[in-house]
């Protein structure tokens, strides 16, 4: 038998009666041919060659080589790729049959040391969801949309380049440009604006494709929270932020944000689970936590037959929320929280500097009632910007703090003491979307990120404008003043 090593040839996807045969993909891959009559093919094919015919069959090779099609419309895949997609069937069959585990049933047990390939997969997935409300996100004082999403609804994640998400968004979220947050509400300079008195936040996503749904073993509604897009003083303002909440008389500050709407729809078919899954960076982090816990104590969860929808957040970078016995409710209320932090971030670590779960418990016990008391909640995963090659051993908090960082840090992590290997295939150039922190001799320019002409077009008669955006249906609770005057979030 003849033995050719795959790595220098493209391979077809052959039926089942082709002579060809591949190892199994756990092994090099090689395709095995018989010796007498490839030797035999080869001699006729030499014969019958000339330059003409050489010229096609090398521009033939070179086009299928860089993915093209054949003339039969079907694709040719290297070994490599097969290795791929057998692996992305296998974490997409695991995922279908264990999401309940994925989404923190078991608190994550075993799953993060080693690190389980598919809880890394969907901590990636819904920390690009989270990183969608920054790509969106208008923040150039310039524009008349400052402060509002740069796409509208129903065309977001195909705008963004995330068309195969399966997701449709079904609703987004805002919040008044007078809420007590120093640098976290972005305002045009000019007097014509889309609006004076709120900023975009985030949307609430639902997985409504077939496919995604099959591959996910359940129906998703994903609720998104924007960070901060500004520097990081605001962490030291949180200090004065703890205040009492009571289920009684805290009301969900916008019933049509759908989710509940969404429970009613879905929650009791019986043909599909349905889940709820809460994500933000930073400040949104934040708010994912709050919003989770007002949607399980509101019973927003429950369909109408009393069914309870399981709640995860998944957190990166988000700064502690609550005291000791916030912690103890969002666990009664069943809902499970994992934190993705760079050990390097200072963010994760206010506020609460000293008095926070690492002290004593005896400290804490006596000090849980003070409004200076902090506890973080869930579970943690704590990853290392310096164990990765492709980053610099940066002392700039804002990197330390940088989503994409975060996701690439993902990628990279095996377990605790494993080398850092990418998995996933993620771009490590996208670090540098918004940040400077990957390696000079990797070339990738620092802040690559930026819109066409900053938003400018030509109209009809050759002038450059900036786009008009279709507002229609974008708009915020009307009551939203009221219920953040509740929550105290309003000056007096």
């Amino acid at each position: 038998m003849a033995t050719i090593p795959s790595h220098n040839l493209l391979t077809k996807n052959y039926h089942s009666s082709s002579p060809f045969k591949t190892t199994s993909s756990s092994e090099p891959s090689f395709i095995h041919l018989p010796e007498k009559r490839s030797r035999v093919a080869a001699k006729a094919s030499l014969s019958r060659t000339n330059e003409a015919s050489l010229s096609a069959v090398i521009s033939r090779l070179e086009r299928e080589r860089q993915g093209l099609t054949d003339g039969g419309g079907e694709q040719w895949r290297t070994a490599e790729d097969f290795r791929r997609r057998d692996k992305k069937t296998v974490e997409e069959r695991r995922l279908r049959d264990t999401w309940r585990k994925i989404q923190g049933e078991d608190d994550w047990a075993g799953l993060t040391d080693p690190m389980d390939p598919v809880l890394r997969s969907e901590l990636i997935r819904y920390g690009e969801m989270a990183q969608a409300c920054y790509d969106a996100f208008d923040f150039d004082p310039s524009s008349r949309y400052c402060g509002s999403s740069r796409f509208s609804r129903h065309e977001f994640f195909d705008s963004l380049g995330m068309n195969g998400s399966g997701y449709e968004v079904a609703r987004y979220l805002y919040a008044t440009s007078n809420i007590n947050l120093p640098n976290f509400f972005s305002k045009s300079r000019w007097s014509k604006v889309w609006s004076k008195n709120a900023n975009w936040m985030g949307y609430v996503a639902v997985s409504d494709d077939e496919a995604t749904r099959h591959r996910l073993g359940r129906r998703d509604i994903v609720i998104a929270w924007r960070g901060t897009v500004t520097q990081l003083e605001w962490i030291a303002d949180l200090k004065d932020y703890l205040k009492p909440v009571s289920g009684n008389n805290l009301r969900c500050p916008d019933p049509a944000v759908k989710v509940k709407r969404l429970v009613e729809r879905y929650g009791d078919d019986e043909d599909e689970e349905l889940s709820i899954t809460v994500t933000g960076h930073s400040l949104g982090g934040a708010l994912a936590i709050l919003s989770a816990y007002d949607v399980a104590e509101m019973g927003l969860n429950r369909s109408r037959s009393g069914k309870v929808i399981p709640v995860t957040v998944l957190t990166y970078g988000g700064p502690r929320v609550g005291n000791v016995r916030f912690k103890e409710r969002l666990k009664e209320l069943g809902v499970k929280v994992m934190r993705v932090v760079n050990v390097h971030d200072v963010v994760p670590k206010s506020p609460g500097l000293f008095l926070n779960e690492r002290a004593p418990h005896a400290v804490m016990k006596i000090a849980e009632g003070l409004p200076w008391c902090y506890c973080h909640v869930g579970e943690e995963l704590a990853l290392d910007h310096q164990n990765s090659p492709f980053l610099k051993s940066s002392v700039d908090p804002s990197n330390a703090h940088n989503l994409e960082a975060l996701l690439h840090l993902l990628d990279g992590y095996h377990g605790k003491g494993e080398r850092f290997v990418l998995s996933n295939g993620r771009d490590p150039a996208l670090v540098n979307k918004a940040s400077d922190f990957l390696k000079e001799h990797f070339m990738v320019p620092p802040f690559w990120r930026q819109d066409a002409n900053k938003g400018m077009v030509r109209n009809s008669e050759g002038r450059w404008i900036q786009a008009e955006r279709l507002r229609s249906e974008d708009h915020h609770s009307p009551d939203i003043h009221h219920h953040l005057s509740q929550l105290r979030l309003l000056p007096s």
